[in-house]
């Protein structure tokens, strides 16, 4: 057996540099939470008695949320950011995961209502930094948060026969950010509180700022004529898919003339064409597709998908923006892999609600850093995911000295990405502080 190299062997390994910040891209994250007020609201909104670890909210919420943006998905895990001088590179003071825990489960539903003022406040802080879009397009969606056990409160087998939880979540089109979130039972279906949660939504963003059209789409699982007729009573515009299988709506598809159907692109093995009718005073558009070739004596007849709509573009262009919603699956995902939502840490479903919180203000942070920050792809009109934001700034290693009285973070040279971190670092410093 050849021998290993002696190079390597002999490198010896030594905890004992207070000097060294392992995540100092986090000085990125912590200037815009500084910057949005984030702890000072907290402390404003958050009234925990303090007997029950209630004692300064708005710093223990920013450890949770700076440890979810380093890439934190158990509560421990915030042990990082007490390392070396990684608090230095901070806007707060770190807590201890014990401290972290026991605050988490003092948490009622009322508490997490207070919770959810904060990202909704902080939300109208970030806006006010930037230009919205005339038109805002919000995908209203549902998940499963996975969980392991049964002790878990509210942890329940869903359509999916996966034990876990179930939240709703609201995410913006263009940039990603969650607008919304509210967790649930496992068993919940996808409709239950949906009337509300969209009402809620709705006064959110024009409190944040958004006075120009709104457009929701929904998946077939929000169906219902309640929730239909609060967002027409609410001024929104949407595309709702339906369920297309069902005896009403299989009637109707089949009234639609063969020379009313358009023929649309499709992957090759296939073709599809889009026509439209109405169902019940509402516009419906259906979409149908088969397969071609040897495949199409196995599954020959056509397979519809249809959804109600109020939009008064042509029925390709209004097809193939509903299919653009398949984007918010993706920002679930990077919320749940990239924001802490892959693990539910406590037995209490409270506690859990309130971490899904913090993990939409970690989610939300890493993108306005890059909206903000002018950390945008020139490929890319979309901000990139958090594992590439956590590689490319915030894992950044640096050492922090005293030059002339003058704290100086030093990182490797060569980095790569030097160049754009000090750019967004000098977009976010120049940011007006929020007003609480």
């Amino acid at each position: 057996m050849k021998p290993v190299s002696h190079g390597i062997d002999r490198i010896a390994v030594t905890f004992d540099e207070p000097g060294l910040v392992a995540n100092a891209g986090l000085l990125l994250i912590a200037t815009l939470v500084k910057r949005l007020g984030l702890e000072e609201l907290v402390d404003a909104k958050v009234r925990i008695p303090s007997k029950l670890g209630g004692f300064s909210p708005g710093r223990k919420v920013c450890t949770l949320v700076h440890a979810m943006v380093a890439g934190a998905t158990h509560i421990d895990h915030a042990d990082v950011l007490r390392a070396g001088a990684t608090e230095a590179v901070l806007s707060h003071r770190v807590m201890a995961p014990s401290t972290l825990g026991a605050f988490l489960r003092a948490f009622t539903f009322g508490h997490v209502r207070q919770l959810e003022a904060v990202v909704a406040e902080v939300l109208r802080h970030a806006w006010n930094a930037m230009t919205l879009p005339s038109r805002l397009v919000v995908d209203v969606d549902s998940t499963i948060c996975e969980v392991t056990g049964k002790k878990k409160a509210g942890a329940a087998y869903g359509y999916t026969k996966v034990l876990g939880l179930h939240p709703l979540l609201a995410t913006r089109a263009d940039t990603g950010e969650v607008l919304h979130a509210r967790l649930r039972k496992g068993s919940a279906n996808t409709q239950r509180g949906a009337k509300r949660f969209v009402e809620e939504l709705v006064a959110r963003l024009r409190r944040a700022g958004a006075s120009g059209t709104l457009v929701m789409r929904f998946d077939s699982g929000f169906w219902s004529k309640d929730l239909l007729s609060a967002l027409e009573r609410l001024g929104v515009s949407y595309t709702m898919a339906v369920r297309a299988n069902t005896k009403a709506i299989a009637q109707v598809t089949a009234t639609i003339a063969e020379e009313d159907w358009v023929a649309i692109a499709y992957p090759e093995g296939g073709e599809a064409a889009v026509a439209e009718t109405t169902y019940k005073g509402r516009r419906l558009v259906v979409r149908r597709t088969r397969l071609l070739g040897p495949e199409a004596t196995l599954w020959p007849d056509w397979r519809h998908f249809a959804f109600l709509t109020d939009l008064t573009a042509s029925a390709v262009e209004v097809d193939a923006f509903h299919r653009e919603r398949a984007q918010a699956e993706l920002d679930i995902r990077d919320l749940k892999e990239g924001a802490g939502m892959k693990h539910c840490p406590s037995g209490s479903f409270a506690a859990n609600a309130a971490w899904l919180c913090c993990a939409v203000l970690a989610h939300n942070l890493v993108r306005w850093t890059q909206v903000l920050g002018g950390l945008h792809d020139h490929d890319d009109h979309r901000p990139a995911l958090a594992r590439t934001i956590r590689t490319r700034f915030v894992s950044l290693p640096g050492r922090l000295v005293n030059r002339s009285g003058t704290p100086m973070l030093r990182a490797p040279s060569h980095w790569p990405w030097q160049v754009p971190f000090t750019r967004a670092l000098s977009n976010l410093r120049a940011l007006a502080v929020a007003v609480t």
